[in-house]
């Protein structure tokens, strides 16, 4: 009923992929993302990366309306997200947060206990991406792209954006539950219990795991959308 709720807001929010076709445009094929309408404000326009370091392949500037992806696009984007060099520094320093607040204690502790953390991260990291970015949108015919609003009131934009976790376009450009996140992230946790120690593997550790895997999207999402403004108005640089 929620999640129905959100459906229909988010068409009425001037959701992106529900735009005029008289806006759509060709997707760059060596990133999967849209090119970027002719006079579109730079605060409105999503970059590739972000500081020069996140990537940021999956997000779609304002107005744009690309093609749907490719298996091979979506997979490349996939690929792009786990592999990138800025991957291996966020997985990192989620380890260290993880490890530092002793999560999961059977993991050890020194420089051995840390590579017990940063492997299993990173393996979470990269199946879920699979999962959620090219294996499950193929099959369900989603579009796991971030649409970006670029306009319109804070709230707004902030709840259509963390609401993308739940929602997204087929491939027919219409909103509907979004599947490949909700069933890929899940899928990820149960693959990790076959890596993580037995004290982790409860149905409370796993819902935890899935809760913050679904937070953590919501919240990069929020950041996507507003990134643009950041770096025009108070940063004043190009995004």
């Amino acid at each position: 009923m929620v999640v129905s709720a959100v459906c229909v807001s988010g068409q009425q929010a001037d959701s992106p992929a529900a735009s005029s076709p008289d806006h759509a445009v060709a997707s760059s094929p060596d990133s999967g993302q849209a090119r970027v309408q002719p006079g579109t404000p730079a605060s409105q326009q999503q970059p590739k990366r972000i500081l020069g370091l996140m990537p940021n392949y999956r997000a779609v500037s304002a107005g744009a309306i690309p093609p749907p992806p490719t298996p091979r696009e979506a997979f490349r984007i996939a690929t792009l997200n786990s592999f990138d060099y800025s991957a291996f520094v966020f997985t990192g320093l989620t380890t260290l947060e993880a490890f530092a607040g002793k999560t999961h204690p059977a993991l050890g502790e020194g420089l051995k206990g840390y590579g017990r953390y940063y492997w299993r991260g990173f393996v979470d990291r990269t199946d879920g991406n699979y999962l959620v970015i090219f294996a499950l949108p193929t099959v369900l015919h989603e579009d796991e792209r971030f649409y970006a609003m670029g306009k319109g009131g804070f709230f707004k934009r902030a709840i259509y954006s963390a609401s993308r976790v739940l929602i997204t376009p087929n491939y027919d450009g219409h909103n509907t539950i979004n599947g490949a996140e909700l069933l890929g992230r899940g899928m990820a946790q149960g693959i990790s219990t076959a890596y993580y120690p037995s004290r982790d593997r409860t149905l409370s550790a796993i819902a935890q795991r899935y809760a913050y895997a679904l937070g953590r999207d919501a919240y990069v999402n929020v950041f996507r959308e507003f990134w643009p403004d950041i770096a025009t108005h108070v940063l004043h640089r190009h995004p």
